[in-house]
């Protein structure tokens, strides 16, 4: 009965994930088969063809999705989380084992990667609810000019309900997933048992055979092949919330065998009704059930963005940790899941992305290609960090670790060059947003770097400070003082203008240094560390992971619990307002200088971002040039 507790317990996580790990995979359906036979690129419809791009759609399946992420990414954890940014963190951890020059690259890899996720998730809400609604072209084309209307409606009402949360509607999402596999592998077993012969396409010659007669358009059709497994990386950044065991169990059992049914269902029709080619997924569903599957597609395709949605606010609030992002308003959504958050100025970007995309292209095919790019870059560039977590962390041989990775890329840069050569028919589109997210990263964290360094030039060693206030005789009053400080050496700025200006100090003194480390959590009893430095002066270091958002009295309440006496009540907090000007000798580029600033104005107050209480925070302005 005990070894039989864990796969109990793994069953409930099996069927939430559903909803928010394959939400995405799950509706690729949709439109995938229908873009290779009437998109932009669309190859010639018979016999051979669709065999062949079924082939390609099994075997990317299983070597992309079930070998790589399944069997092998899933393994790269850091401390249990995944995603893009928390494999970059495996990289970043001081090591000698890990060059400064690879801690670089890996950071640098990990921004595009994230650029890439963005424009992923301003593309799949909008392709996932058009491609759905779509389908009731298929019962009437009467209903073709409400299309894009009902599309920017139901994409509107997703982003408005966001500040709501999900944790009441979220425990809906497995069960109504759960429905949507069942019942999209049943429509295509239907159509496998009347045209049985579409199985032969599980026979990897068929691809061979697809490429050596279709050649250059071939290349382009695999663009749209891709589609199939976009997805993957939500199986690898959703590891925190559910494990490894309960992600590999419903894709085997479950997700996997539906979506190859629903494919190969798809194909079958198309062998005996080849003029369903401009929606193949609907063809399959019998008249009198269309409107109920069209709302039953609408629904898993708003689970879908809802989880890209909830993916995105989460990657926001692990770049701010990591120094990548401008601070930024962050609410949490339930009072019990603390992963549940929301984050306003990233909802409404991604609204009016999504609408402005849905109306620019108008139709699910114009987007495809901008979702190709996304998808495969992200691919290609976890597959990149992997290689690097495997032989400079794990210590692979490279006779080891090389074959692995080739096979990888082998697939990742094929769908790579398939989706470049559509550049131009959205691909564009992808390669703007990742560029802008990279610029605007890049620049935030060059120079909060120029910053630090210019405020540590004018920083005094606090045993000099307080040799100074000894000497001198300082005049103290009742109450303690919170100083925030970068550094957690030095005297922070804000306490050295309070001395010039008020020349005087509270009787207890606090230095406050918060660090964001590259690991997901640090532990409650690991978070602080309290040095008492005499004359009433006391630094606090508390270490944050990226999953962590950084509270100020959470922070104090830590702290007391470990000895630090402190009456909130008398408790005064003095924050820096840095004014930027970018007449500097720093060597950021002048355009970078004016971003840096632009974003700086902008970003969250301290106050606001660390929970200080507002009534009780005094801020003290400086100037600094860059």
């Amino acid at each position: 009965m005990l070894s039989a507790r864990p796969y109990q317990k793994s069953i409930p996580l099996a069927l939430g994930d559903l909803g928010i790990v394959y939400g995405d995979i799950g509706t690729s359906p949709l439109y995938t088969i229908r873009e290779c036979f009437h998109g932009t690129h669309a190859i010639e419809l018979n016999g051979p063809n669709i065999l062949g791009v079924l082939s390609l759609v099994f075997w990317s399946l299983t070597a992309v999705i079930s070998f790589k992420y399944v069997v092998f990414i899933l393994r790269a954890d850091n401390r249990g989380e995944g995603g893009i940014f928390a494999l970059t963190g495996l990289l970043r951890v001081e090591s000698t084992s890990i060059s400064a020059r690879i801690r670089r690259v890996a950071l640098s890899a990990g921004i595009v990667g994230a650029g890439l996720l963005y424009g992923d998730g301003i593309i799949t809400p909008a392709i996932s609810v058009l491609s759905a609604i779509e389908g009731l072209e298929v019962a009437t084309s009467t209903a073709q000019p409400f299309v894009l209307p009902a599309t920017c409606v139901i994409l509107l009402l997703l982003f408005l309900f966001q500040r709501q949360g999900t944790s009441q509607i979220g425990k809906t999402f497995g069960p109504i997933m759960l429905l949507w596999f069942l019942s999209i592998g049943y429509l295509g077993l239907l159509q496998i048992i009347r045209n049985p012969e579409v199985i032969y396409a599980a026979n990897p010659i068929r691809s061979i055979e697809f490429f050596a007669r279709n050649r250059l358009h071939g290349m382009l059709v695999l663009g749209s092949v891709v589609l199939c497994i976009t997805g993957g990386e939500a199986l690898y950044a959703d590891l925190g919330h559910f494990g490894t065991s309960p992600i590999r169990r419903s894709w085997f059992v479950l997700v996997c065998p539906a979506l190859l049914l629903n494919y190969f269902g798809q194909g079958a029709l198309l062998l005996k009704s080849p003029e369903l080619a401009y929606n193949p997924f609907y063809g399959l569903v019998p008249k009198q059930l269309l409107y109920p599957m069209v709302g039953l597609s609408t629904i898993a395709t708003i689970i879908a963005s809802q989880a890209l949605i909830s993916g995105v606010f989460s990657m926001t609030h692990q770049a701010i940790q990591m120094g990548l992002c401008p601070r930024m308003r962050i609410v949490h959504t339930s009072g019990h899941i603390a992963g549940q958050i929301y984050i306003p100025a990233v909802n409404y970007f991604l609204m009016l992305a999504c609408v402005g995309v849905s109306i620019g292209f108008g139709r699910s095919t114009g987007l495809a290609g901008a979702y190709g790019i996304a998808v495969t870059g992200t691919m290609a560039i976890t597959s990149f960090l992997f290689f690097l977590v495997i032989t400079h962390r794990w210590g692979w041989p490279l006779w080891g670790a090389l074959p692995l990775i080739a096979i990888f890329f082998i697939f990742d840069l094929s769908f790579l060059g398939g989706n470049l050569l559509k550049v131009m028919d959205g691909g564009w589109f992808t390669l703007i947003a990742a560029s802008l997210i990279f610029v605007i990263m890049s620049t935030w964290r060059r120079g909060r770097e120029e910053l630090g360094l210019r405020m540590n030039k004018e920083r005094v060693p606090i045993s000099v400070l307080l040799e100074d206030i000894e000497d001198h005789g300082v005049p103290r009053v009742p109450g303690t003082a919170v100083f925030m400080s970068i550094s957690s050496s030095g005297a922070p700025i804000t306490l050295l203008h309070q001395l010039k200006h008020n020349h005087v100090l509270h009787e207890k003194v606090i230095l406050l240094t918060i660090q964001s480390l590259d690991i997901p959590v640090v532990a409650a009893g690991e978070r602080v560390r309290i040095d008492d430095l005499g004359l009433g002066f006391y630094r606090v270091v508390t270490l944050n992971g990226f999953m962590q958002k950084p509270s100020v009295p959470e922070i104090l309440e830590l702290a007391q619990r470990s000895g630090l006496v402190l009456d909130s009540a008398s408790t005064s907090y003095y924050l820096g307002r840095e004014t930027l000007v970018t007449t500097g000798k720093s060597k950021m580029a002048r355009w970078r200088k004016a971003l840096f600033a632009f974003l700086s104005r902008n970003a969250a107050t301290p106050a606001a971002f660390f929970d200080v209480p507002s009534n009780r925070v005094v801020e003290l302005g400086t100037q600094i040039e860059l």
